[in-house]
């Protein structure tokens, strides 16, 4: 706006100088035209600037006064139009939406609503809160409580819908099923046995153990009736998901057969007999889920041995209740305390009893004589039960620490074989312990010394799922590989190899015979060279690949180019020449897009290797014979001439024994060499 200001006034200040030249006649001729807003008629008697407060006074008016007047006026109307603009930009900073002078003002806003009262609110919500009740003529306020909000945990629980059918390998639900089944089942075959021997079972605390009991059945029915019957099952290469089908087929196995005897209610002979916990023994037939529990478990956890070295364990702790519990029946039907031999009733009697079968079955022996021949044939049986009992459950626990250190075992007799055979051929103790090094790095890192044994036991299929799973990710950033076809590359993934070098170690050397391309799977390795082998060019790390120009090269030109070493300890992926041409030949497309490849791999490896002095091209043959045999021996003498020619061109004036010389070489030679390349 100043800067419009100071045009105006620049402007003003030019017409009335211009004007003081014209004279007054100019400024009536000016004024005589009346199309413009801003023009001011002196004469005019409505003029305000004819008017004054005084009398008025009729004198002529001069040049100057009436261009001062006229600036004036011109001043005022300037800053009356600045002054409107002025407050129109007001108006839009205030109202953004106002776009036109036109547009009507905004009206005013509405006065805001008056504030609730809360003593409405308050009864109200007691309303809410209190309901009416008459009766009998007699109204009674009875609150009304609102359901507390439910958890989000529980809201799961509630919508959950369950499975119309159900995978036994891999639902997990159905081994959290067996779990309760298995502690059921486990219910039954710890307690029947003490129930039966012991006097643990009372009327005083005979409910509990009835509710008990009949809770587990509770289970094995839910499980006959609503889950086993939802299993699927293969028919003919088939899963079968149809509720009927499922039905049917789980009534024509033989665990059918067994829960349902399971269920036998013998519990109705307790009206006549009595609550005889011994009536409950066909509960033990559900055996099937226990064993069906520790398959699925086993599958599903990461390190099995774990858990079958705790089962192995509880069936030794299993044999030797079963003992105790025959022990205090032996002790109770010869009489508590009536000889040395029984169990005199002091003390708790499982513990003491529990004792007494471990020292016979482990054969600790220190045990009281027996004295009579029940007693003689009872610890007889306990000794030979003890010594078979015990030597399987020995067997057992060597085989499931064997099956979990399998792997190790097989590292150490590695290890071993490859340290005799050093040792018996007198290698160098830096070279065995270099060996060692690889073996202990190998083991820690992978788990394993070669992956591939592993895998070779399962299907193609199968095997390339895992290979996919654990390498495509790496394989497929190859800049090499893209562009190629997809299943190639999952092809390829079988036949890599993986390999450990060590801190140091040469992958390959320049001028080796390349038949191997490497993928750095974890570490780094370099490229070295230079006068000493030392210098450092480039360093690769995971992901990266090398070797591939000698892989793709055919002939005689699949030599290495340069040394590659490791910087630390390196995992790299090897995939031999051999295994991709029998790959290519699937897949010519992408054998096409490789060789396409292959030049520019060559032109660069070309660029690099640059040469200082180019070869001298070989003389033709025909060329050769021309001059041993030309006609009248022309050639001959030309060439004469021309070697003449070029000696005296090339041999210095200088001594001989003084050499201006070019990498160590005379001027004098130079001149003899440079004849011999042209005419040899």
């Amino acid at each position: 706006m100043v800067f419009h200001m100071h045009k105006v006034f620049f402007f003003f200040f030019r017409f009335q100088s211009s004007t003081e030249g014209r004279g007054s006649g100019g400024w009536r001729d000016a004024h005589s035209q009346n199309h413009c807003p801003l023009r001011v008629r002196l004469n005019d008697p409505h003029c305000s600037c004819n008017k004054s407060d005084g009398p008025q006074v009729s004198r002529p008016a001069s040049a100057a006064s009436q261009t001062s007047i006229v600036v004036n006026e011109r001043l005022q109307e300037l800053v009356k139009l600045f002054k409107d603009r002025k407050d129109r930009a007001k108006e839009r900073m205030v109202d953004p939406d106002e776009s036109d002078d036109e547009s009507p003002s905004p009206g005013e806003a509405p006065p805001p609503p008056p504030p609730p009262e809360e003593k409405k609110d308050d009864e109200e919500k007691a309303e809410e809160e209190v309901t009416i009740y008459e009766f009998m003529g007699y109204k009674f306020p009875v609150p009304q409580f609102k359901m507390p909000q439910i958890p989000d945990w529980l809201r799961v629980i509630l919508e959950y819908r369950f499975p119309s059918s159900i995978d036994p390998f891999t639902d997990l639900i159905y081994v959290v099923w067996l779990f309760f089944v298995t502690l059921a089942w486990n219910w039954n075959v710890w307690l029947i046995p003490v129930r039966c021997t012991f006097p643990y079972q009372t009327p005083e605390n005979i409910h509990w153990w009835l509710l008990m009991d009949y809770f587990c059945d509770g289970i094995y029915i839910v499980d006959i009736f609503v889950m086993q019957p939802r299993l699927q099952f293969v028919r003919g290469g088939d899963i079968v998901c149809d509720k009927e089908a499922m039905r049917d087929n789980y009534r024509q196995t033989e665990r059918f057969k067994m829960d349902v005897i399971s269920l036998f209610p013998l519990d109705l002979l307790y009206f006549f007999t009595g609550v005889k916990s011994l009536l409950r023994f066909p509960r033990l037939l559900k055996y099937n889920a226990f064993f069906e529990f520790n398959d699925r478990l086993e599958a599903v956890m990461s390190k099995a041995y774990i858990y079958r070295v705790i089962r192995t364990s509880a069936y030794l702790l299993y044999s030797l209740h079963c003992n105790a519990c025959i022990f205090y029946w032996g002790s109770d039907y010869e009489g508590l305390g009536s000889t040395k031999w029984v169990y005199n009733g002091k003390g708790n009697s499982y513990i003491r009893c529990y004792y007494f079968a471990v020292k016979t079955l482990i054969t600790i022996g220190g045990l009281p004589d027996p004295t009579t021949v029940f007693e003689i044939v009872f610890q007889m049986l306990n000794y030979f039960v003890g010594v078979f009992a015990f030597s399987i459950m020995i067997g057992q626990m060597r085989d499931v620490f064997g099956a979990a250190t399998a792997g190790e075992a097989y590292y150490r007799h590695c290890v071993d074989s490859t340290v005799k055979y050093m040792s018996s051929y007198k290698i160098p103790r830096e070279v065995q312990n270099r060996v060692k090094i690889w073996y202990d790095y190998t083991w820690k890192s992978q788990g394993m010394l070669d992956e591939q044994e592993l895998l070779i036991q399962l299907p193609d299929k199968m095997r390339l799922d895992i290979a996919a799973d654990v390498n495509y990710s790496i394989v497929s950033k190859v800049a090499l590989f893209q562009g190629c076809d997809r299943q190639m590359i999952f092809d390829m993934l079988k036949r890599l190899k993986s390999v450990v070098y060590l801190p140091g170690d040469f992958v390959c050397k320049k001028g080796e015979i390349g038949r191997e391309m490497y993928i750095i799977k974890a570490g780094e390795v370099q490229v070295v060279g230079g006068p000493d082998g030392m210098t450092v060019f480039v360093t690769l790390r995971a992901g990266s690949v090398f070797g591939e120009i000698s892989l793709l090269a055919g002939g005689g030109g699949n030599r290495r180019t340069a040394n590659v070493k490791a910087h630390g300890f390196a995992n790299l992926f090897i995939l031999d020449k051999k295994d991709l041409a029998e790959i290519l030949v699937h897949y010519p497309e992408s054998q096409k897009l490789l060789r396409k490849k292959k030049p520019t791999d060559e032109k660069d490896q070309a660029k690099d290797t640059g040469e200082v002095i180019p070869q001298r091209p070989e003389t033709p043959k025909l060329f050769k014979a021309a001059l041993e045999v030309g006609t009248g021996q022309t050639f001959a003498k030309l060439k004469e001439a021309y070697k003449g020619a070029t000696l005296e061109v090339f041999i210095s004036p200088v001594k001989p024994e003084t050499h201006c010389t070019i990498f160590g070489c005379s001027r004098q030679k130079i001149g003899i060499e440079k004849q011999s390349w042209r005419f040899l």
